[in-house]
């Protein structure tokens, strides 16, 4: 049994309605991989069975750690290039001509990058939605972190391969302790309904989620309503996804009649908003979250891949979010300091399907903690931390993080991986996966 006393820290506490609040000079105690108690600091230490380990938290912030709601975790083997292109170009000429060149190694070793990358920014799960899921796997696994993964297919590829997308998500689900899994059909513009229809009846019978793409831009819902005569929102709602339960990323595209049927599968539906990703390649649209938390739908913060975010960092993620959502409004008093947190620690949990176990800091709760030292320049003064965390704060920022109790980062150092190995592996393959000279696309991007 490991105990873990995290001492004299701030602790950030998110309500799940109203205003968050820094609570000063407290003791958070951790027991395995659990949250025991949060009390006030004292001068002595309790009796009983001593802390394994004390983690000094003097002029530190405790946040839970972060979720990346969204993310293609081995494409930082991409990152920086493919840019200033427009999404028809970036999908056709770059990314999916590059994905041709993917291997479980390959995989592997952008997933150890991407993984490290996450956690010294105090990221303590992400949500993924990519090839070759066990090799990613592999990695959270060795790294410490926490991931939900949807072994990705197309329809294009065939029966067989979508079978095997089906067995890999079975054989991830009782891999580990920290392992879940969800079915990845891609997206309702390259999965046909029969194929969408197989996956809800699949996830309803086994009792599992599915993350897939879905109205990412205005373009794609008008050319579903073009081509089908419907949204693709009411494509999820006819083929069953939206029954049995969806995590929809980007949703940029939803559009005003979709919102009561959202409404409807509220209690299993969640939104995955990147908004970096949309300004970059001029997508037109926000994900129109006001209009979904109006429905009742749960909204989570990701970075998508960072063949087009260019990081995995989810501090950006926040800001752009509290940004975008203010000028999609026209309304500075919308998205909130306290709101923006929330989405970014319980509505990014709900995408993750773990909003009853992480993303807040309670008793309980699994013990996924992240602390920030708000000392640097670019935070001070500190009027408001909940300004600093949403405006100011930088990955670099972070300290120390805990992933089920256990020390991942101690003193901005990972204690899992040897990090000059992981980039040298990284380093050494890159070239590897955006050479274009094999010819060939894993698909074509025409909405």
């Amino acid at each position: 049994m490991s105990r873990v006393l995290i001492r004299n820290v701030s602790v950030l506490i998110v309500p799940e309605q109203g205003e968050c609040r820094v609570d000063e000079a407290q003791d958070i105690h951790v027991q395995d991989d659990r949250i025991v108690a949060i009390t006030p600091t004292s001068v002595a230490p309790d009796a009983g069975e001593p802390p394994t380990e004390v983690v000094d938290g003097s002029g530190l912030l405790a946040v839970p750690g972060l979720v990346n709601s969204h993310t293609h975790s081995p494409m930082v083997m991409m990152r920086g290039a493919a840019e200033d292109l427009s999404i028809e170009d970036w999908f056709n000429r770059r990314i999916w001509p590059m994905e041709v060149n993917l291997t479980p190694d390959r995989v592997r070793v952008g997933a150890r990058l991407a993984c490290a990358e996450m956690l010294l920014a105090g990221v303590t799960t992400f949500v993924d939605h990519y090839f070759h899921a066990d090799q990613i796997a592999s990695a959270a696994i060795e790294s410490g972190i926490r991931a939900d993964l949807a072994p990705t297919y197309f329809s294009s590829a065939g029966q067989d391969a979508i079978d095997a997308a089906f067995e890999t998500t079975r054989a991830l689900s009782t891999r580990h302790p920290r392992i879940t899994a969800s079915l990845g059909p891609h997206a309702t513009y390259t999965v046909t309904d029969e194929d969408l229809r197989r996956t809800a009846d699949l996830a309803r019978s086994e009792g599992r989620r599915i993350h897939l793409h879905a109205a990412e831009t205005d373009d794609q819902t008008q050319a579903s309503l073009d081509k089908h005569g419907v949204t693709p929102i009411q494509v999820l709602e006819r083929t069953g996804v939206l029954e049995a339960g969806a995590l929809i990323a980007h949703g940029c595209g939803i559009r005003e009649e979709d919102l009561p049927i959202l409404e409807r599968y509220a209690d299993r539906t969640t939104v995955a908003s990147c908004p970096k990703v949309y300004l970059k390649l001029a997508m037109g649209e926000v994900t129109p979250i006001k209009g979904l938390r109006s429905a009742g739908v749960n909204v989570g913060i990701g970075t998508d891949g960072a063949a087009v975010h260019n990081t995995l960092d989810v501090w950006e993620a926040i800001r752009m979010v509290a940004l975008t959502q203010k000028q999609r409004e026209h309304d500075a008093e919308w998205m909130t300091l306290s709101d923006t947190l929330r989405l970014a620690t319980r509505g990014s949990a709900a995408a993750a399907g773990l909003e009853n176990q992480i993303g807040v800091l309670e008793p309980g709760r699994q013990a996924d903690i992240a602390l920030v030292d708000l000392s640097a320049p670019h935070n001070q003064p500190v009027h408001d931390p909940r300004a600093a965390l949403v405006y100011s704060m930088r990955a670099s920022d972070v300290v120390t993080v805990l992933v089920a109790g256990q020390v991942v980062v101690r003193d901005r150092q990972l204690t899992t991986m040897d990090l000059t190995e992981v980039l040298a592996d990284a380093q050494a393959l890159a070239h590897t996966l955006v050479d274009l000279s094999t010819g060939g696309a894993v698909q074509h991007y025409a909405p």
